[in-house]
């Protein structure tokens, strides 16, 4: 494959991506607005579309018509770029997460993944880092006290949990030997998962994911009986949609990472051993990893409607006392594992 058929490849990749990833947002809020009925023995949207199904466009319709206010206190250019930052944060990090193993039709080897590159996983870390710029200045520029508060907690928050996430990370990294993704499921062949060689750092990673998309119970950055709405309290129209759309984006990327790190990825085991037809082998291994990321996403959603919101008080115990403690040990009981058994 030539440069030109490179590039030409590697942007189609990014368009279906983009495109995907924001009508999976705009279905997963249907999808929450209707586990939440659930769970409370309500309905939930059914009247636009079949069964409310056109429900998410019509909301996105509705932000897009209305007035976008920005307060006289303001620093309107802050106000304006912090859910911009937001949003391509979480698109980015989709570039290094593989969905498949490569696909090969005819003379053409198709990756599917957008960016193959070595040093991946710092890639997400870093992006990830950055996502909590965009709610800090949200709430600096926004010149409102409440909006300040949900900042200032988004902070501190991310950067408790950061730690004890990076720790789970590190125990992947010593039984895989590469930063790179597709590695690292590749590394997982077989029942090899780091869920089941290491479940201590696969619950501490899954709780942090948590804390870093601010889902409950670890949504004190917006906390509505305390700061009205947090950090986006003075945003609307499609500055607001911005932000709503980062967040069930980034919960898709915590997702689709917690299925790379320690669900295998793409693995199923030992389909190899079937003799399957190399296209309809990668179909499935697709499949299998878009069923790993579903249910993931359904356990997001069903744990906001089943615990109760932290105080700030205990999210900082939990993080320092408990989570980091634990990744710690995780790294060390990863070490037997390579000494012990040489995995």
């Amino acid at each position: 494959m030539n440069i030109t058929e490179l590039i030409i490849v590697t942007l189609v990749k990014v368009l279906i991506i983009v495109n995907v990833i924001l009508v999976a947002v705009a279905y997963l809020v249907y999808f929450e607005r209707k586990i939440s009925a659930w769970a409370q023995n309500r309905i939930g949207p059914n009247r636009v579309g079949w069964r409310g199904s056109l429900q998410p466009f019509a909301d996105i319709f509705k932000l897009a018509l209305k007035e976008d206010i920005v307060p006289d206190n303001a620093d309107k250019k802050i106000h304006a770029l912090a859910p911009v930052i937001a949003l391509l944060v979480a698109l980015s990090t989709y570039a290094v997460i593989p969905f498949g193993p490569d696909l090969i039709i005819k003379d053409y080897n198709i990756k599917l993944l957008v960016a193959d590159v070595n040093m991946g996983i710092l890639f997400v870390l870093a992006l990830t880092s950055l996502g909590v710029y965009s709610i800090t200045l949200a709430g600096w520029s926004s010149g409102s006290k409440y909006s300040l508060l949900g900042g200032i907690r988004s902070a501190a928050q991310m950067i408790s949990y950061e730690v004890s996430m990076g720790f789970s990370i590190a125990g992947v990294l010593l039984l895989s030997e590469s930063l790179r993704p597709v590695a690292i499921v590749e590394a997982q062949s077989g029942w090899m998962w780091n869920a089941i060689l290491q479940p201590i750092g696969f619950i501490t990673f899954v709780v942090s994911a948590f804390a870093e998309t601010n889902r409950l119970p670890f949504d004190l950055p917006e906390a509505e009986p305390e700061l009205v709405g947090g950090f986006h309290t003075e945003y609307s129209s499609m500055k607001f949609a911005g932000f709503f759309l980062a967040e069930y984006a980034n919960m898709i990327i915590a997702s689709a990472l917690i299925v790379t790190l320690y669900l295998g990825g793409w693995q199923i085991p030992y389909i190899e051993k079937l003799g399957l037809n190399p296209i309809l082998e990668t179909l499935l291994c697709f499949g299998a990893f878009l069923f790993k990321l579903a249910a993931l996403l359904f356990f997001f959603l069903w744990v906001r409607w089943s615990l109760p919101r932290f105080r700030y008080d205990q999210l900082m115990n939990l993080g320092w006392k408990v989570m980091f403690p634990l990744s710690l040990i995780n790294i060390i009981w990863v070490a037997l594992l390579i000494m012990v058994f040489g995995l």
